[in-house]
Formats: C-alpha cells, sequence, structure tokens
C-alpha cells in the first residue's frame, strides 16, 4: 500500500490548536525580547556618557559596549525561552557542558582575549605608541580583543597575540616621551686630531633634523683598541617617530665629517 504524503497525514486541526495554545506564550517571549531591546537602548547613552568621563581608551569603551549589549541581550533571550516552557536551567546545564568543551579547544582565544582586557586594564601600550615586541618594532595602529596590531617602517603590518604581547619582554619607546638615540662610531684611528674629530662630530650632530638642543648631544670616547679608537654619539629626540631616521641621519652626517677630517 502506498504511503500517504506528509502534508495528508499532519493533522491540520490540531496543529491550529496547538499554535493558538501557544500564541500568548509566544507573544509573551516577543513583547521581553522587545523591552530588554528597549532596555538596552535606553540604558546605552548613560553607559557611554560615563564612559568617556571616565577618559578610557576608545577600543576599551567599546569592548566594554558589547558585553554590556551581550549580557542585557542574554537575559532577554532567556527570560523569552523560559515563557515558551522550555527548562531554562536543564538547557543551560546543557550549555555549560558544551560551553566547558569549546573552552578547551579555544583556549588560546580565550587567553587572548584575557590578555586584551589586561592590556587595557594595565595599559603598557597605547595605539600611537613606539614598541619592540618579540624583536618586532613598529607602531601600535590597533588593539583588538585578540591581537595587537603594528605597523613597521617598512609599511607591513605585524599581528601579534595579546598573550604574547602580555608575556614576552616588550619595549615602550614612547613612554617617556623624549628618546635618546645611541650611535656607535668604530674604527677612528687615532691620531693628534682625534679632538678636533670629536668636535667636528658634535657640531654635525647639533644641526642634524629633529635632535633637541636640550638635552645637548654629546660625544664621548667609549674605547680604544690598538691605533683606533670607538666613540659613542648620544642624542635627544622629541618623541619615538623620530628615533629611527634621526639614528640614519647621524650616520650619514658622521660619515660626512670623517672623511672630510684630515688624517
Amino acid at each position: 500500500m502506498k504511503e500517504k504524503p506528509i502534508w495528508q497525514r499532519l493533522n491540520v486541526d490540531q496543529l491550529v490548536t496547538q499554535f493558538v495554545a501557544w500564541l500568548p506564550s509566544l507573544l509573551s517571549a516577543f513583547l521581553l525580547l522587545v523591552a530588554f531591546w528597549a532596555l538596552f537602548r535606553l540604558t546605552r547613552a548613560p553607559l557611554v556618557r560615563i564612559l568617556r568621563r571616565a577618559k578610557l581608551d576608545p577600543a576599551l569603551s567599546g569592548m566594554i559596549e558589547r558585553v554590556f549589549r551581550f549580557t542585557v541581550m542574554t537575559f532577554g533571550v532567556l527570560m523569552a525561552v523560559n515563557q515558551l516552557g522550555i527548562n531554562v536551567g536543564a538547557a543551560l546545564a546543557g550549555l555549560g557542558v558544551v560551553g566547558l568543551t569549546i573552552g578547551f579547544a579555544a583556549k588560546d582565544t580565550l587567553s587572548n582575549v584575557i590578555s586584551g582586557f589586561l592590556i587595557f586594564w594595565d595599559e603598557p601600550f597605547r595605539a600611537g605608541d613606539w614598541v619592540t615586541v618579540g624583536g618586532n618594532y613598529g607602531k601600535v595602529v590597533e588593539i583588538t580583543m585578540r591581537t595587537t596590531r603594528l605597523l613597521t617602517w617598512n609599511n607591513t603590518s605585524v599581528i601579534i597575540p595579546n598573550e604574547t604581547a602580555i608575556t614576552q619582554v616588550m619595549v615602550n619607546h614612547s613612554a617617556m616621551g623624549r628618546v635618546r638615540v645611541e650611535v656607535p662610531i668604530s674604527g677612528i684611528a687615532i691620531d693628534q686630531n682625534l679632538t678636533g674629530k670629536e668636535q667636528a662630530l658634535l657640531s654635525a650632530v647639533q644641526s642634524t633634523q629633529d635632535v633637541l638642543k636640550e638635552p645637548p648631544p654629546t660625544v664621548a670616547l667609549k674605547a680604544i683598541s690598538g691605533s683606533t679608537a670607538d666613540l659613542v654619539i648620544h642624542a635627544w629626540v622629541a618623541n619615538a617617530e623620530h628615533e629611527n631616521p634621526v639614528f640614519g641621519r647621524i650616520l650619514e652626517a658622521s660619515e660626512r665629517v670623517l672623511f672630510a677630517a684630515p688624517g
């Protein structure tokens, strides 16, 4: 005997009756979701004002706002589901097991997210700072919940997991404002005019672009090896953005002075 199609086996009257019976619960669930969404919209503006007054990092403020929205709407969904007669407690217990499994699978991601909160809280660096992390030197252009992104002088993007950014040795070149540039000059022949060469180097450094007048630059003898001497030049720049360019300019100026100086 041929089996009837599924639409012919459905009890339409029973389905309509069941739907009518569920309609008040569905309406209550929908109204609860709307109410919680309205609650979020009403409280969002005061929250944003509080975060602005606290002068938090914009990325951290955005993160707090997203967590607040997720929390409010999660409560709304749970209450709406409860209106439909679903055992929320049992569902949460099941979700807890699933969440634990997912947590083990995504422990690295969760660790990076937690590290992101620690970066915003402790502020070892901010967007715009020049830093060295794990041998990578560049400008912090963005801090997300999972990664810190640097832009190097070569215009390449370096993406560093937040956990790496806080567990490895990190140098913040911008933390103290002005930065001292150290330029070693090696293998200078020792003769009667060494002092003159030092003075010529100092004059060249003083006129180098972006080198601060105060504190003044210095040229000092670092070591003597046989018939040659090693010097070190110290110069200050206003911020870390000038550190690498000034290092190169001082090298070029030093080369011109040493080649031009007599014997």
